[in-house]
C-alpha cells in the first residue's frame, strides 16, 4: 500500500506529512459503496468539499468529501488539491479498496489542505481586481505597488513605469482613456508577461551555472495553483504572475525548478541542491506559500 502513494506538489501546498496510524475510534469511514459512485449520487449536503466532476466520495471525520477519481498509466496513487477540490489519480491496476485506504491514510492532510484552499479562494474572491475602476488599478510589480492607467497619448513603443506625483510607480499603457476593462486588463497582462519573460530568462541564466544544470526552454504559465514546473528534458514553466512578487521570491521559484533538473523529487537530496544556491530558502518558501494573488478575471 505504502508503495502506491505519491503526492503531487505545487508551490501553494506543502508536501504531505508521513503516513500515521489512525485509531479505530477516530478512523474516518469510506463510503460503503465499493463501486465508483455515480455523479448524481455524491453527497453534497454537509460536504467539506465536492469536486464538480466528483465520481467517488469518502467520509473524513464528520464531513463528506466528494472527489474526482481518475485512472491513468502510472505507478502510484497521487493526490492533488486544487480550487475545485480533491483529485485522486490512480493506476489502472489499483483496486478501489487500495484507493479508499489511501484516502483514509492521508485524511488529515486532505482535510487540512481543503480548508486552506477554501480560505485562499475566499481571499482571492475578496481581492478580485476591478479593471473598470476610475483612474486605473494598482498592481504589485516586483514587490512594490504599480499604478496602471490607460493613456491615449502613449505611443506604441514599449512603455516604462514613471514616478507619479504621489511618489508611486505609474505605468501608462497605450489605450484610450475610458477604454473597456478588458482592454486595460489585456494591455497590462501583455506588458507584465513581457517583463516576466525577460526577468525569468535572466535569472535562469544566473542560477543554472551555480547549480550545474542546463535549461533548454522557458514557457510562461497561467496556472491557478502552481508557480512553476520542470521536465527532465530541461524545459521550465514559470507562472508569469510571479512578476507581482519581490525578486527574492521569484529567485526561489527559479532555483526550485532548476534544482529539479538534478533531482526530480522532493527528497532531502533535492532540498540540499536548493540550499546550495539559496541557503535561506526555507523562510522565502514559507513566505511564498502565504501569497494569495488577486484574481484578474
Amino acid at each position: 500500500m505504502r508503495g502506491l502513494l505519491q503526492f503531487a506538489f505545487d508551490f501553494l501546498a506543502e508536501p504531505a506529512p508521513a503516513a500515521r496510524l489512525i485509531s479505530e475510534e477516530n478512523r474516518p469511514q469510506v463510503s460503503a459503496n465499493h463501486g465508483v459512485a455515480a455523479p448524481d449520487s455524491i453527497a453534497t449536503e454537509g460536504a467539506l468539499s465536492c469536486h464538480p466532476q466528483a465520481n467517488r466520495q469518502a467520509r473524513l471525520g464528520t464531513s463528506w468529501v466528494g472527489f474526482q477519481l481518475l485512472r491513468a498509466r502510472r505507478r502510484s496513487i497521487g493526490f492533488l488539491i486544487g480550487p475545485e477540490g480533491l483529485t485522486v489519480r490512480a493506476p489502472v491496476r489499483a483496486t478501489l479498496r487500495d484507493i479508499d485506504a489511501a484516502v483514509q491514510e492521508k485524511a488529515g492532510w486532505i482535510v487540512r489542505k481543503l480548508g486552506e484552499m477554501s480560505a485562499r479562494e475566499r481571499t482571492l474572491a475578496d481581492a478580485r481586481i476591478d479593471w473598470s475602476a476610475p483612474g486605473g488599478v494598482t498592481l504589485g510589480y516586483l514587490g512594490a505597488p504599480l499604478r496602471v492607467v490607460a493613456d491615449a497619448a502613449v505611443g506604441r513603443a514599449r512603455p516604462a513605469p514613471e514616478t507619479a506625483a504621489d511618489g508611486l510607480a505609474l505605468l501608462r499603457l497605450p489605450a484610450r482613456a475610458g477604454a473597456s476593462a478588458d482592454t486595460l486588463r489585456d494591455a497590462a497582462e501583455a506588458w507584465l508577461r513581457q517583463r516576466a519573460r525577460e526577468l525569468f530568462t535572466a535569472r535562469l541564466h544566473h542560477f543554472a551555472p551555480a547549480l550545474g544544470v542546463t535549461w533548454r526552454g522557458l514557457a510562461l504559465s497561467s496556472a491557478a495553483t502552481r508557480w512553476g514546473s520542470a521536465s527532465s528534458s530541461g524545459h521550465i514553466r514559470l507562472n508569469w504572475r510571479l512578476v507581482h512578487l519581490r525578486p527574492e521570491l521569484i529567485d526561489y521559484v527559479v532555483v526550485h525548478e532548476l534544482s529539479h533538473l538534478r533531482v526530480m523529487d522532493h527528497s532531502p537530496r533535492f532540498w540540499a541542491v536548493v540550499a546550495s544556491a539559496m541557503p535561506g530558502y526555507a523562510a522565502v518558501r514559507a513566505e511564498l506559500k502565504a501569497v494569495a494573488l488577486a484574481r484578474w478575471r
